[in-house]
């Protein structure tokens, strides 16, 4: 565990009166109540610098830069995410489709989903993140 990253006790005792006043309106829309940023809004849709993406509500690592690709769809997407245990999986039936949930495992906020279109020469996977729900820490590589 890094050190600004919370505990799952720590994360465990934060209220959703907490968790508003942590985060930002449209954080915690996305994050916590499973919204979606508007396409080719997020900060982090163009950027292409090196470092890792954490999980803006627990500070957990998620994506290493090198896993980052341009899908062209509006939103920051990654191949991969940092080890297999640092994202959940849900299946969303939510907008009369079925789709995959990406989650932080730490902390459960809501990351964007996960498509079966992305680049054939690694994964094959696509993970479209919400910008608002993660933070690129420059200083690790």
């Amino acid at each position: 565990m890094q050190d600004n990253q919370l505990s799952k006790e720590e994360i465990s005792q934060l209220t959703e009166a907490d968790w508003k006043e942590r985060l930002s309106a449209d954080e915690y829309h996305v994050m916590r109540e499973k919204g979606t940023e508007r396409p080719h809004t997020g900060v982090y849709n163009d950027i292409n610098d090196k470092g890792i993406y954490n999980c803006k509500g627990c500070g957990a690592k998620l994506f290493d830069s090198s896993s980052k690709f341009d899908a062209s769809c509006g939103w920051p997407s990654f191949d991969q995410g940092i080890d297999s245990s640092a994202i959940d999986e849900h299946v969303d039936d939510s907008l009369g489709m079925r789709r995959t949930e990406v989650t932080c495992s730490n902390c459960g906020a809501h990351l964007g989903h996960v498509f079966p279109d992305g680049p054939r020469e690694t994964t094959g996977m696509r993970y479209c993140i919400n910008s608002v729900s993660i933070d690129l820490d420059k200083t690790e590589e």
